[in-house]
Parts: structure tokens; C-alpha cells; sequence
């Protein structure tokens, strides 16, 4: 595999599937791939704000109704204030899906455009040269 050339280099040649490896390597971060995987990662895209803050309201209230049940059941001179931490949390934890579908919506709206085009591209296969802007 290791071959010494005229300069006393070292020179390596792989084997054919190393070379598949590599290029798909490479492929990934240089080419922008086709258009039905342009086409994913703009659907992924659209749902991706959306979650972030879904997850980020639920997990903060139900830590935030965790520490209200904590606060009535091993505090008894913080119930007033438990119950109302644990409001707090029920009502994030609520708000969580709401907000999860308004910003998913919001953005699907605006990546509408680029997805129509990009899906009737790939309908009539000449998807290959389209610029790929996530918005």
C-alpha cells in the first residue's frame, strides 16, 4: 500500500472501496446533493425552530411543576407559592404544542415557495442545479 517515489515521499493508494468511502465522504461536505434530499432538509428545516422551543416550554415546565409539587408536599409554609409555580408549569407545558404548530406553520409558509418550486422540479427531474437557501 505505502510506495516510495523519486523525491522519497510517501505515496498511499487505497483499495477501490476505500475510495467509495472517501468520495462519499468528501460528497458529503462538498456537493449539495440532489434535489429530493434538498427537499428533506428543507422539511426538516421547517419543523426544527418549532421543536426547539416545544421542548425547551416542556421541559422547563415540568421541571417548573416539579418543583411546585415539591414545594406543597415538603414545605408547608410554601404552598401558596408551590401552587402557583405549578400553574406556571402546567400552563408552559400546555403552551408547548401550540407553539410548536404556530412556528412550524409560520415557516412552512415561508419556505413554501421554495419547496413548490423545488418539488416541481424533481416532478419534471431537472432538480439538479437549484440553489438551496433554508430561508
Amino acid at each position: 500500500m505505502e510506495n516510495r517515489n523519486k523525491s522519497g515521499a510517501f505515496s498511499y493508494s487505497y483499495s477501490a472501496e476505500r475510495q467509495e468511502e472517501i468520495n462519499r465522504i468528501v460528497e458529503k461536505y462538498t456537493a449539495e446533493g440532489n434535489g429530493i434530499e434538498k427537499l428533506r432538509r428543507l422539511d426538516k428545516s421547517a419543523e426544527l425552530p418549532g421543536r426547539i422551543v416545544s421542548l425547551t416550554l416542556g421541559v422547563i415546565g415540568t421541571l417548573a411543576l416539579g418543583l411546585g409539587m415539591c414545594c406543597t408536599i415538603e414545605w408547608p409554609g410554601l404552598f401558596a407559592i408551590g401552587v402557583v409555580i405549578g400553574a406556571v408549569g402546567i400552563f408552559m407545558i400546555i403552551a408547548a404544542y401550540p407553539a410548536f404548530s404556530k412556528l412550524t406553520a409560520r415557516r412552512r409558509r415561508r419556505l413554501a415557495p421554495q419547496m413548490v418550486k423545488l418539488g416541481n422540479e424533481l416532478k419534471s427531474g431537472s432538480a439538479e442545479n437549484l440553489p438551496t437557501g433554508t430561508g
